[in-house]
């Protein structure tokens, strides 16, 4: 009985409905059937539609299709781009393996968006005289916190050699720009100052901002920095003898930023690292900061000195 009474109810509901959705009241006190209503709901969404498409045409990517690399052993052609691909900002490229018994590794050595240092991690083999169609992809979420959110200025250093000889030359090496919007319209990333920055080396050479501290699920307590290579050097940027309130505590860190550019960084510690000294609260900490250029270790550094941090 009761489902029964239920399903009375429910028909109730649906009569109730269609005899409220039949007529709709206009400004004159009018009624206008449910095709009026129809009419008015699609000019509404056609004019959104329209707006939205004069909104996207201002920055709409014109890139077409452009050669990196094309010599006697390899080619790499860049042949599209797909900004909302779902692993992130992608580059889509054709590469082909000239060479009739080697195998090839092409990679990307470097890569920066309007002149922030970024690494999409990429590199492939390809056989003897094959081809291959990839996917250049970089993960933007650091960048879009950073306020970087259209990428004007793509440059990507191509590395291509042999992959079971890696002491052999490489058979091709390119740096490209691609300009999505145009070279006009390129923007070179200026970070702007914040009131909690911490500036702990600023010289002719580099520059190295404490940027905040956080707890990073994965990677544990993490110091956020931001670097910038002024030089027209590769500059490593690396830590030595790191402590964590007096505790001997190496967060392994180094990176490299490519001459002229700037890159958001980061040293972490681990839980298990803190859970071995009994840290549960970060009071001090005390490095080594130096940074040289990367491909003369006998030159003199650029930045050598002793930080303490207070967080």
């Amino acid at each position: 009985m009761k489902r029964i009474a239920t399903l009375f109810l429910v028909l109730a509901m649906l009569c109730s409905l269609a005899a409220c959705g039949g007529e709709t009241t206009n400004n004159n006190g009018g009624t206008n059937g449910n095709n009026s209503a129809n009419n008015s709901d699609q000019t509404t969404s056609s004019t959104d539609e329209s707006t939205t498409g004069e909104e996207n045409s201002k920055n709409e990517i014109t890139f077409t299709e452009m050669v990196a690399v094309d010599n006697d052993e390899c080619s790499i052609k860049i042949t599209g781009i797909e900004a909302d691909n779902m692993w992130g900002y992608t580059i889509k490229a054709l590469l082909e393996n000239k060479s009739a018994e080697k195998t090839y590794m092409f990679s990307v050595e470097t890569a920066a968006i309007n002149g922030v240092q970024c690494d999409p991690s990429f590199a492939t083999e390809v056989a003897a005289g094959k081809k291959s169609n990839v996917e250049i992809s970089f993960s933007g979420d650091e960048l879009e916190e950073n306020g970087i959110t259209e990428y004007t200025d793509i440059e990507l250093t191509f590395r291509v050699y042999d992959s079971n000889d890696w002491t052999a030359d490489a058979v091709a090496k390119e740096t490209i720009h691609i300009y999505p919007y145009g070279e006009d319209k390129a923007v070179n990333f200026v970070r702007e100052a914040q009131d909690s920055d911490n500036v702990i080396i600023d010289n002719d050479y580099v520059s190295v901002i404490v940027t905040g501290y956080e707890k990073d699920e994965i990677w544990g307590y993490t110091v956020n920095l931001f670097l910038l290579n002024k030089t027209d050097k590769n500059v490593m940027f690396s830590v030595d003898e790191a402590s964590v309130n007096g505790f001997m505590a190496d967060p392994f860190y180094a990176t490299s930023v490519s001459a002229g550019k700037c890159a958001f960084s980061s040293m972490s510690w681990s839980d298990t690292t803190f859970e071995e000294n009994s840290i549960t609260e970060v009071e001090t900490i005390e490095f080594k900061f130096r940074a040289y250029d990367e491909d003369n270790w006998s030159g003199d550094d650029f930045a050598n000195e002793t930080i303490t941090l207070n967080p």
